[in-house]
């Protein structure tokens, strides 16, 4: 049986070996995103299988946990992922084309300018039903308020 002294020394002991991964971890945390302009010709396209994305930024906020931000494209009959969920809200803005958006189980068809939120952990996916490359930005967001991850 430990002593209350030896027991102060391991929990001592556990607290400082914790420090130095308190440490990397702030040191490899995003940086919180200050006011800021996203130049577009200064974003790198990469390509995926399906088309392109963008990444605009991912990172904390002064009032978010996290905020991320890309830009993606789908090539005619393509679909970006199978329906999904994830605790972080979702908008989406189309910019060009016409796809296919799973929205509360359901199937909607949209267009150029239209806005697609999809909530706290509803299965969706996206699906460009068009002939031509669909173009469309996607905005998530973390807060305190945001669930923990579902288990999988």
């Amino acid at each position: 049986m430990l002593t209350k002294r030896e027991i102060g020394l391991v929990a001592s002991t556990v607290l400082l070996m914790c420090i130095p991964i308190v440490i990397i971890a702030h040191r490899n945390a995003a940086p919180q995103l200050p006011s800021t302009v996203f130049d577009y010709s200064a974003i790198k396209s990469t390509p995926t299988k399906v088309g392109e994305k963008r990444q605009f930024c991912d990172n904390p906020t002064k009032t978010l946990q996290n905020l991320e931000i890309h830009e993606s494209s789908l090539n005619p009959g393509e679909i970006a992922h199978p329906p999904h969920q994830h605790p972080e809200e979702e908008l989406t803005v189309l910019r060009q084309g016409t796809v296919e958006v799973l929205v509360n189980g359901e199937l909607k068809r949209c267009g150029p300018g239209s806005v697609i939120f999809q909530s706290s952990n509803d299965l969706h996916n996206i699906k460009n039903v068009g002939k031509d490359v669909a173009i469309y930005h996607a905005i998530k967001w973390k807060t305190d308020l945001t669930p923990v991850p579902v288990a999988k």
